[in-house]
């Protein structure tokens, strides 16, 4: 569905990811994960057009999207949840869930009933439904991110860093949500977070960045035995 074929990005003179192929298919959840500065979040960026490759390719279900800006791929169904949430504080969480429409032309009964299933999906929301997004928990703010990530229908979801700032049974409860959109939904997922236990249990494939450069990858349930990767970001 989504291949990232020999990617290079530069930030001016500095090289932030190097010769970087990722791919994400139908239903899966692929994770990246990686210290701080590995290139996570640039590689998210540069999927959703916010900055552009040097060399290499993207595509989203065989069409290039290399240099496409960014309202353009949001139409093609991709959709991303930055980290840090990037609600708006000063909306309340309908508001919020409306403006997840604003790249679809739904009639005003579609943008209710799809208002409503993720008032389903996320019972909390519609308990502070009226409450401004800023006044919500981190674990909420979190929610109502990835639901208005939902309201585009997306084809495909990307997340970045959601169990940022979290209290440990929150994230869990974020990694059930995450989990239960991929096989409820069948929306294919990409992770980025720095969480790598929770990544990699939750993924059936990862990748390892490390200064921009694809170290490692291949099935998580492999990953997650391996002792390098153990010694390196889970702590063993």
């Amino acid at each position: 569905m989504l291949e990232i074929n020999n990617v290079d990005i530069f930030y001016g003179k500095a090289q932030a990811l190097t010769n970087v192929s990722v791919c994400v298919g139908e239903k899966e959840i692929v994770s990246v994960i990686g210290a701080n500065g590995a290139g996570k979040t640039t590689l998210m960026k540069s999927i959703m057009g916010l900055v552009h490759p040097t060399a290499g390719s993207i595509t989203f279900k065989g069409e290039n999207i290399t240099k496409l800006a960014a309202h353009d791929v949001v139409k093609q169904g991709i959709i991303y949840v930055p980290e840090g949430r990037r609600i708006f504080p000063s909306l309340t969480v309908y508001e919020n869930l409306f403006m997840g429409t604003y790249s679809k032309k739904y009639s005003k009964k579609e943008i209710e009933d799809k208002i409503e299933e993720q008032y389903e999906f996320f019972p909390k929301l519609k308990e502070r439904m009226d409450q401004l997004g800023g006044s919500l928990s981190g674990g909420e703010q979190q929610m109502l991110a990835i639901a208005r990530g939902l309201m585009a229908d997306p084809k495909l979801l990307m997340l970045d860093e959601p169990s940022l700032g979290l209290a440990p049974i929150i994230v869990e409860d974020i990694f059930k949500i995450i989990l239960d959109i991929n096989s409820k939904k069948n929306i294919p997922i990409m992770l980025v977070e720095q969480n790598a236990y929770m990544a990699l249990e939750s993924s059936s494939r990862a990748y390892v960045l490390e200064l921009g450069i694809v170290k490692q990858q291949g099935d998580a349930s492999v990953l997650i035995e391996d002792d390098d990767i153990k010694k390196a970001y889970l702590g063993g």
